[in-house]
Formats: structure tokens, sequence, C-alpha cells
């Protein structure tokens, strides 16, 4: 997609959903041309590359392609939306997960007819960055508390050097409070009260797991952001990864998590404007009820969504 406004334009790639990447393994195919694209461009929006369970090979391709573009740190914002039935009011919360190793290192054989092994890399170069990018993600953003999620009670090698890492990392942040918790409390603790929360911090699993419980307390997959971030490059999808096949071709599917992507991606790009006209319509569409998909309480199609948020957008 291209935007312009008087001084620039800016040029942003633009990744659809499945079938994209159909053609994956040809170098002329898919893949390449994603990470050619943002890598000349430097911000993409990109729907969501399903990776079916019985998918066979050496990895999956949003694995591949973050690792290609070494988009290590993945950030979901999860915030109560006015409007959607929600057992908790007013959260407000930032769940920042590595995603380049851990349980995701693609490193599975089996030893002996039977006997799968599976391995969990963790470093402490990126255990380092991701601690880095968490406690500065925090001080930006005016945040006042980072929370490291781990097991390193039972994996004391692996989560012991993630949590020791994230617990120096604290030591030149003084001004953000720290605390640490193990992965199952976490999710109780989500569940139970999870207003203590503001920045939380964890390996790849992990991460994956909780920003699905956490979507779960504010509308599900449908309405959360999230974006993917190297030194370089940003990559803005939907928060949760979740493909939603049931609604495939049925006019059904939610846009509101790509709509905010979208938005946070022209924040992103310094169109502060049109990010502002796009999220003020679509909170506000939310919070009348006039056009909501099934997934959040409504019983509008994608298009009615889409129609009524063109339509808030010309007046706002």
């Amino acid at each position: 997609g291209t935007s312009s406004n008087a001084e620039e334009k800016k040029t942003v790639t633009l990744l659809p959903g499945d079938g994209v990447f159909n053609n994956n393994l040809d170098p002329n195919g898919g893949l390449y041309n994603a990470v050619n694209s943002v890598t000349k461009n430097k911000v993409g929006l990109k729907g969501i590359v399903r990776t079916p369970v019985e998918t066979q090979g050496s990895s999956a391709l949003n694995l591949r392609m973050r690792r290609a573009l070494d988009l290590f740190a993945n950030v979901v914002h999860i915030r109560t939306l006015k409007g959607i039935p929600s057992f908790h009011q007013n959260l407000d919360l930032v769940i920042i997960r590595e995603q380049i190793e851990g349980e995701y290192s693609s490193l599975e054989h089996e030893s002996v007819k039977g006997v799968i092994e599976s391995l969990k890399i963790i470093t402490r170069s990126n255990s380092e960055r991701i601690a880095k990018f968490a406690f500065d993600y925090a001080v930006r953003n005016k945040r006042r508390k980072v929370t490291a999620v781990h097991k390193a009670n039972i994996m004391k090698l692996s989560d012991g050097l993630f949590l020791e890492t994230c617990q120096n990392m604290a030591k030149l942040y003084p001004h953000i409070q720290f605390n640490s918790m193990i992965i199952d409390n976490c999710c109780m603790q989500l569940v139970s009260n999870p207003e203590q929360f503001d920045v939380m911090v964890m390996p790849n699993l992990y991460g994956n797991i909780v920003d699905n419980l956490a979507a779960g307390l504010v509308g599900g997959a449908g309405v959360v952001p999230g974006v993917s971030y190297s030194h370089e490059f940003a990559v803005f999808e939907p928060g949760t990864r979740h493909s939603f096949n049931v609604a495939s071709g049925k006019n059904m599917a939610n846009p509101t998590a790509i709509l905010l992507a979208s938005s946070n991606l022209l924040r992103h790009i310094n169109l502060e404007s049109y990010a502002n006209k796009i999220e003020t319509a679509l909170l506000k569409i939310i919070k009348s009820k006039k056009a909501l998909t099934s997934d959040i309480g409504g019983c509008s199609s994608t298009t009615q969504f889409t129609e009524a948020m063109i339509e808030q957008a010309h007046i706002s």
C-alpha cells in the first residue's frame, strides 16, 4: 500500500493471509518476495498465514520469515474496548514475546523408533535483547512495571538463563518496577486478576499461549493487534495469529484486529492523523454496537462492518 501527504510518499509491504506463500519452496515464490519487499520498505502489514498441524518440512513459513528478517520481538497490546462484553474493565497490558528461539527452534528428531527429542534453545544474546526491548518499550510508552514470565523452577538452565538475564537488565532501569512469575501461576493470575500486569516479557512458547489467553479476556482473536520487530523492520498483523478458518468465504470475519494493526502501522510511519482517523472511527462503531460481527456479540457481516467503518471515518 502507498500513503502520501504533501511532503512525501511512503510505501509499505502488504502480505495477504493464506495463499500468498503457496509456492514457498520456490526461491522466486512468496517467502523470497515477501522478505525482499519488507527489507526494502522496512514496514509491512501481514494477514494470518496458517501453520496446520499436519505441515511437514523443516519449519513453518511464519517461522522462516521471522528468522529471515530477524523479527525477534512480538508485541501484542491487550486492552478492553468499550462495547465488547468482558469480565474485566479497563485492561491495558502488553505481552512481549521472544520469537526467534526457545521451543520454536525446529530441532526435533526421532532418536530411536517411538522416541522424539525436541530441543529448546535459549541464548544469553537473544534473552538480553528481548529483555532490553521490553524495558525500553516500558520507558518509551510510560509504563511502570515489567513482569518476566518463566518456568525456571523446572527448566533451571534454559529458563534460568532467561530469568537471570531479565533480572540483570532490570538493574539498569531502576525507575521501572520488575517482578517475575512462573508461567502456570501467570495464567491463573491473568484470568483472576489481570489488572496487576503492565508489560510482560517471556520466551517463545509461553508468549504464544499467553497472547491467546489474554485475547480471550477482551473479546478474542478478532480484536487484538500485534506487531513483530527487528532492529530494522516492523511487520504489523493481528495479535494472536488465529486464522479463523471457519469464517473463510462466509463474510463473517471480524476486521478489528487488522484495522487496529493498520492504525498502529500508520502511527509508526508518522502518519498520526490517518492513524487516529481509523482508530477513532473503529472505536465509535464498537462502542455504539452498530455493526458488530458475531464473535463479539453482533450479527453483522464483514461487509456491513466495513461499510459502517468507512461511513464513520468520513464523519470523524
